[in-house]
């Protein structure tokens, strides 16, 4: 499989652009500010939503500094919420580094990410960007009912397929799906070719987080930078134990569930693990990631050919076949 930055490579004159204006973007006249700030550059990820919105105006004309708006707006609502998170979650590592909650606490962590959310709000009204904050504002809105759900059910325990998918179309999908339509946005209003990257954004949102989720079961923790298990320590039901649960006898729901209030000790996930695997949970989740994933490629096909629209395929490619 191709590396992400290999897939990437056409963005790499657009990408480094993007970087320097994040980084500008980014500056203040406070020293503390500054310093986390820089902390928080210096250990992004792949960065994968931005290059999303590159990758989809390329689909529909050329980057400009509306793109560059965009790219710059959802990687700083991505980021604010991956700072929330790892406080909701008392989380003390973030991409195999420590968090920003675990380095200066929760109160600041708090208000980094009130801060990363309030830069975006501004540089889409300073630019009159309205369209973008509507999709982006769309986006927080799903996300946060997205983890709200799931919180509910992890303590009922009593997930469905369908409220699974529910879950992650907010919480992962609907930022992804933003991001490529506010990509497309920066050149064309045609309601038909939005509509296309927002349900490719979609698509391709849910087969990432149905993999991520299958991380908890198929890899260790020096693979993926955190620790394995941890949805099922947090009592959080996803598709393959979804699907095993649902080919079980009432009798085995119970004892597996019993399992997971317990979910302390090693040997009680292997034998969630083992159930799952014995159900063919991992094999379900994998097809019907595969299934989203060819779906968001029917849409990437409906573009002019170039090697951009290579890039978006080589990349659906990546996101479910990653190994982290």
């Amino acid at each position: 499989m191709k590396s992400i930055s290999t897939i990437l490579k056409p963005l790499e004159p657009d990408f480094k652009i993007f970087q320097e204006k994040f980084a500008d973007y980014l500056k203040t006249d406070t020293p503390l500010l500054d310093k986390i700030l820089d902390y928080i550059l210096k250990q992004k990820g792949k960065q994968i939503r931005p290059a999303l919105v590159l990758l989809s105006a390329h689909l529909t004309g050329d980057v400009n500094e509306r793109t560059f708006r965009g790219a710059i707006l959802v990687e700083l609502l991505h980021t604010a919420t991956l700072v929330h998170d790892d406080v909701v979650d008392d989380a003390d590592m973030r991409r195999s580094l420590p968090s920003i909650n675990a380095l200066w606490k929760n109160k600041i962590a708090v208000l980094i990410g009130d801060y990363l959310l309030s830069r975006g709000l501004l540089l889409a009204l300073d630019n009159q960007d309205f369209a973008q904050l509507t999709i982006l504002s769309r986006a927080v809105k799903e996300m946060s009912e997205g983890e709200l759900i799931q919180i509910e059910k992890s303590r009922l325990l009593n997930t469905t397929e369908d409220v699974y998918f529910r879950i992650i179309q907010g919480k992962t999908a609907s930022l992804i799906s933003s991001g490529c339509e506010i990509g497309g946005l920066s050149n064309t209003t045609d309601a038909a070719v939005l509509q296309s990257l927002r349900e490719l954004g979609q698509f391709l949102g849910i087969a990432f987080q149905i993999r991520d989720d299958l991380f908890d079961y198929i890899s260790n923790d020096d693979d993926i930078g955190k620790p394995i298990g941890l949805d099922i320590k947090e009592k959080k039901l996803t598709l393959p134990l979804i699907y095993a649960l649902k080919q079980s006898s009432e009798k085995e729901v119970r004892s597996i569930k019993r399992l997971i209030e317990k979910g302390r000790k090693a040997a009680e996930f292997e034998a969630i693990v083992d159930f799952i695997k014995e159900k063919q949970g991992v094999e379900y989740a994998t097809k019907v990631a595969f299934d989203y994933a060819e779906r968001a490629k029917e849409r990437i096909r409906m573009f002019p050919e170039s090697i951009y629209r290579e890039s978006f395929l080589d990349v659906v490619d990546f996101v479910v076949n990653r190994t982290k």
